[in-house]
């Protein structure tokens, strides 16, 4: 039990999709972890290199920018990686473990790899499989969306939550339709961290600042309920 209790004290926010400076400062307010940049020019969230450089620049130090990237050229990562200040690379496509490490390597950036998990096919042993392999090309972290056949995340789906192992072999992220409603529901599970889009967003790449207040609130439960801490010096 002690586990759980200290679960909710300890789980990251990553607020994704931004392209409102405003969105950005209010997160940044509220105590998100990271805020996520979309360059994939198909999604409705996507964000050129001059909105990106505007909304980095307005991020303060120890929050960190995560710019997510969908099966992205050589060239096209280098030349974001010149122009945009980011801390973390989220490969979001196809990426295979080995092409994670050398897109990364050569921005010398961090970066963790999302898997779009199929209920209908994974299992927890597939999953652990696939995260040990990013394990070992160099991942910071692995983040668990939901799979969906045409679309690589940001579809506001679930998927079964009994398909994330224990004792992975990176920090888990998850993503998937969460809102301020259901994510309470996570904080029992086995991961690092959560990461929201469309549950805070008025519409898309537009957030809403009480949706956000209230996923931080049902989230960070020490900030903002003061519940007693055990063991609290």
């Amino acid at each position: 039990m002690q586990h759980h209790e200290t679960q909710g004290h300890k789980m990251h926010v990553k607020f994704c999709g931004f392209t409102q400076l405003s969105d950005i400062q209010t997160a940044a307010q509220l105590g998100a972890d990271a805020v996520g940049l979309v360059f994939y020019p198909p999604s409705p969230r996507a964000v050129t290199i001059a909105q990106a450089q505007t909304l980095s620049a307005a991020v303060p130090a120890f929050v960190s920018v995560v710019a997510l990237v969908v099966n992205m050229p050589k060239d096209e990562l280098i030349n974001l990686a010149s122009n945009v200040s980011f801390d973390i690379i989220q490969f979001h496509g196809d990426e295979t473990p080995e092409q994670c490490q050398q897109l990364a390597g050569m921005v010398n950036k961090r970066w963790i790899k999302a898997l779009r998990i199929n209920t209908e096919q994974d299992s927890l042993d597939s999953v652990r499989a696939q995260i040990n392999q990013f394990a070992t090309a160099g991942a910071s972290s692995i983040l668990l969306d939901a799979y969906h056949q045409h679309k690589y995340g940001g579809t506001g789906a679930r998927f079964d939550w009994s398909l994330i192992p224990h004792n992975s072999a990176l920090p888990i992220v998850l993503a998937g339709g969460l809102d301020a409603d259901n994510v309470a529901a996570t904080l029992d599970l086995p991961i690092y961290g959560v990461d929201v889009s469309g549950g805070i967003e008025v519409d898309k790449g537009k957030k809403d600042a009480a949706k956000m207040r209230a996923f931080m609130k049902a989230v960070k439960r020490d900030r903002w309920q003061n519940a007693t801490v055990t063991g609290a010096i």
